[in-house]
């Protein structure tokens, strides 16, 4: 005889969503579906997006508003324990789709569940209000979760009253709203001023979610800012301090991890509060044994430990005698991160080799610029982006330059591919590591003009970013440094005279530095390289010429004289250009530009209108005699026989080296 089947088989997801959302369907089925919904998608990524294009959360919101007018009004008769649970269910329901999810997160905003769940943590059911509590953590572990204004007097008594409750969800909910929303220096006063760091700080003695919760809470409050920091090191003879100091000890990692971010915070917003050497060893070594955990606290650690040595050459020190290299560059060479670790590790060693020579050093050494090369592929542009920076700080030490270990092709080709990357972030990181990549070494140059890196550069320039044009423009300045006249052939078949010169007017003044930096390496060299600022009507010229008068940028005027004492060095006709520029015809009552530079508080601006004189007056040249005589006419021997004793010893020198030239033709 047949079995029969079972009336509790298990329903498809169609069906289960059907259950929940059929007003027909008897209430204890639809409390089993809930049940049923929430078991599935429990650690399960996979399901969650499932049953989220199913319409499942606006369902189960449904179901939550309908439970909680129910109970609000005593449960109109009908068995108030029953629509309790429907409430509990709804709510742990919503908490497992908001868990580690966004998606999650967004549907359940979305659907309207914030503002219903927040009223239910005050509900007299200790179990519904911790439902709801665990809900919103969950929620509030998102970046997309809503933001408390502290500003608001309402807003910061709702807080006290959950971090002042007994409840360990409401508390931790407490501090999971702080960690989520305090980011102005205004807020984290307010909270200071409400006496909200005492209770965080008595909370470090609770639970575990207590202790973790506390800490990413001071984080917050603490960050960038010194006065609440100093006041928290200071309290008590530094007694809170001391119980941060003391977690990074803690069994638990996570908590360590939060100790350790906690000290950091306030180490980089009060220096003194963490000055004993000791301690800051202490606080390496334990990030450094955290990056070996294989959960989210080692995929956090190295981020960490980027905060804490990022501009700081002390620390950068200490992390390098702890050995923190080895253990990234071990970490980098499994092959086998998480796309966050990875770039968290690109980033602390990134951070330890912008100062250090030794650390750049062992970086190389420990074979690990594949792993970083093949990172510059990698699908997150987060990642991407970390590694290029790493490889621009390895690539700022001239003797690695010097060996031949960039200007390859392993390493060229995929930097000029990052240069067509779809994140303006990456480009820009690309962009600083071939900046320092192609700054010297002849030889080698052309491999960057055949990979296609001149062109990309060329055309970056134009780019409608700022900073795009300020970076390509440098790494086109750094590559044409010292450049053989075939090379710079190729930069300037690229190069439009008519891009060049709205460059130099470019609304940014650095860009306009930059733009001028790169004609000043052009022409510097041969005759047929200066010839390049007199096409289409000496176009180039006469934009360098206009900055040189108008701009009120030391930067600008610096690049730019430089400019002119280039083309200075050419033949005569060059020459006589640059006096023109100088001294124009048509405008006798003007300002004379050379004195006022002359006069400049800026060493390296004065430095650049003395060598413009030197180039001007070179004693070979036919037409000197003539140029001495306008220039003594302007005042400027005078001038500069006032400034013999410059302060400045370059300035000093070429000044005296000036003048000297001027005085040979005039005694003579």
């Amino acid at each position: 005889m047949p079995t029969p089947a079972a009336s509790n088989h298990s329903a498809g997801p169609e069906e289960l969503i059907a259950r929940l959302e059929s007003s027909h369907c008897p209430r204890e089925a639809k409390l089993k579906a809930l049940r049923d919904l929430k078991n599935r998608i429990i650690g399960n990524r996979t399901k969650k997006l499932a049953f989220l294009k199913l319409g499942a959360v606006p369902a189960v919101v449904g179901i939550l508003s309908s439970a909680a007018a129910i109970v609000g009004r005593g449960g109109d008769g009908e068995n108030l324990e029953f629509h309790e649970s429907v409430l509990i269910q709804s709510a742990a329901t919503l908490g497992s789709f908001a868990c580690g999810l966004d998606a999650g997160v967004k549907a359940v905003l979305d659907a309207g569940a914030f503002a219903l769940l927040l009223s239910l943590i005050s509900h007299s059911s200790e179990k519904i209000s911790d439902a709801s509590a665990r809900t919103l953590r969950m929620i509030y572990h998102s970046k997309l979760a809503p933001k408390f204004d502290f500003l608001l007097e309402k807003n910061i008594g709702f807080l006290l009253s959950l971090l002042n409750t007994e409840n360990e969800n409401l508390t931790c909910l407490g501090a999971s709203i702080i960690s989520h929303s305090c980011q102005t220096p205004s807020e984290q006063q307010v909270l200071n001023e409400a006496g909200v760091i005492n209770r965080l700080v008595g909370l470090l003695g609770g639970s575990l979610t207590q202790k973790d919760g506390s800490l990413e809470a001071l984080a917050a409050i603490i960050k960038n800012n010194q006065e609440i920091a100093k006041r928290l090191t200071e309290t008590g003879n530094g007694g809170e301090l001391n119980t941060v100091i003391e977690l990074i000890k803690d069994k638990n990692p996570r908590t360590r991890l939060l100790a350790c971010t906690c000290i950091v915070s306030l180490r980089n917003s009060y220096v003194p509060c963490f000055h004993e050497s000791g301690h800051r060893n202490k606080l390496v070594l334990v990030l450094s044994e955290l990056m070996d955990d294989p959960s989210q606290v080692g995929d956090e650690a190295p981020f960490v430990l980027s905060d804490l040595i990022s501009q700081k050459e002390d620390m950068q020190k200490i992390a390098y005698e702890a050995n923190a290299i080895e253990k990234l560059c071990e970490q980098l060479s499994k092959g086998s991160l998480t796309p966050k670790r990875l770039e968290g590790v690109l980033l602390a060693l990134a951070d330890l080799c912008s100062k250090l020579e030794c650390s750049r050093d062992k970086v190389l050494n420990s074979k690990v610029l594949t792993s970083l090369i093949q990172a510059l592929a990698h699908e997150r542009a987060a990642v991407r982006q970390a590694s290029a920076n790493l490889l621009r700080n390895i690539a700022r030490s001239v003797k690695n330059l010097s060996a031949g270990h960039f200007m390859n092709e392993d390493v060229v080709l995929p930097l000029v591919r990052l240069l067509l990357d779809s994140s303006t972030s990456v480009k820009i990181a690309a962009l600083g590591a071939i900046s320092n990549i192609v700054v010297d070494f002849n030889t080698q140059k052309r491999l960057f003009i055949k990979c296609g890196g001149v062109k990309q550069l060329v055309h970056l320039s134009q780019s409608m970013d700022s900073n795009v044009r300020i970076n390509a423009l440098w790494a086109l300045k750094n590559f044409s440094f010292h450049v053989d006249n075939r090379c710079k052939e190729e930069i300037l078949l690229e190069l439009s005279t008519s891009s060049m010169a709205s460059l130099i007017g470019d609304p940014d003044p650095s860009v306009q530095v930059q733009a001028l930096a790169l004609i000043r390496n052009l022409v510097d060299g041969t005759l047929n390289s200066i010839e390049y600022v007199f096409g289409e009507d000496c176009l180039l010229l006469h934009a360098i010429g206009r900055q040189l008068r108008h701009s009120s940028s030391a930067e600008v005027l610096t690049q730019a004289m430089y400019t002119m004492s280039n083309i200075a060095s050419g033949n005569e006709h060059h020459k006589e250009a640059i006096m023109t520029q100088l001294f124009p015809h048509e405008s006798k009552d003007m300002e004379n530009i050379l004195i006022k530079h002359l006069r400049s508080v800026n060493s390296q601006l004065l430095t650049a209108a003395a060598w413009t004189i030197i180039n001007l007056t070179f004693p070979g040249s036919p037409g000197t005699s003539g140029r001495v005589a306008e220039l003594r006419s302007k005042n400027v021997v005078a001038e500069l026989k006032n400034m013999v004793d410059d302060p400045c010893l370059d300035a000093r020198l070429r000044i005296r080296t000036a003048l000297g030239q001027l005085m040979m033709f005039i005694d003579a």
